[in-house]
């Protein structure tokens, strides 16, 4: 079966590009124009997963994911925004989106993320689930029940919740993901590229700032006053989890 997408786009001509572009890939497409009919669309046909421009009239696309991700619905959501600015993007992240696409964008782009979102959303093969690859490319078998921790975080893999210390923290498909990366790898210095290829399965280039966006609305979860930093920027290089 052809997985579905579920597109809100007020601008005509890019929906209609988009929804044929994402046709052609193999998708099934449903395509609104606007967030009151996003929401009908989801409560009555919940699709794969929802691509949502954030500016639209009424109600806009953080607003449906607000509304979605306060139902409980956990189905993936990549926002398409031509706001640039940190904390526009950091507002999207916020409202529960997976992640985002910076207008003007390359359709191979889009494709590239949904394909990752939907690939982590999949049912994997028994004695996989959850697992998440080494920084040397190892595989480990992974039983539902694995727990994982470094530098006072503690990870229920299964539940997929994560603690520091005895605080636990709210967090995205995505932060959760990334934060698995750098326990798994506690003190190994993670470059970009590499950690690209292991949450989005497709590496941005150097002048991608998605990476960044995260680790720093990561960070902003995981700091406590007065306590240690558990993420550091090697400058040039990546990111590492260490408690100094």
């Amino acid at each position: 079966m052809p997985q579905t997408v579920l597109l809100a786009e007020d601008d005509r001509a890019i929906r209609h590009a988009l929804e044929r572009a994402l046709t052609l890939e193999g998708y099934e497409v449903t395509a609104v124009a606007d967030g009151v009919e996003a929401l009908a669309q989801a409560h009555r046909t919940p699709p794969d997963v929802l691509v949502l421009d954030v500016m639209m009239p009424g109600i806009d696309g953080l607003q449906v994911c607000r509304v979605l991700r306060a139902e409980g619905d956990s189905t993936p959501i990549l926002m398409l925004t031509a706001l640039v600015e940190t904390a526009d993007r950091i507002a999207g992240l916020d409202a529960g989106a997976d992640d985002y696409v910076v207008k003007p964008f390359d359709v191979e782009e889009v494709f590239a993320r949904l394909r990752a979102l939907l690939r982590r959303t999949s049912p994997v093969p028994a004695g996989g689930a959850g697992a998440t690859p080494a920084a040397d490319g190892g595989r480990e078998a992974q039983a539902p029940d694995r727990q994982v921790g470094a530098a006072n975080i503690r990870m229920d893999l299964q539940a997929r919740r994560a603690w520091r210390g005895g605080r636990e923290l709210e967090l995205t498909r995505t932060e959760f993901e990334l934060l698995e990366l750098l326990v798994r790898n506690a003190g190994i210095v993670l470059d970009h590229s590499t950690i690209y290829d292991r949450i989005w399965g497709y590496d941005f280039g150097p002048g991608s700032k998605n990476l960044a966006v995260y680790v720093g609305y990561l960070r902003r979860k995981l700091d406590e006053p007065g306590a240690p930093q558990l993420i550091h920027t090697v400058r040039g290089v990546g990111y590492v989890l260490r408690e100094d």
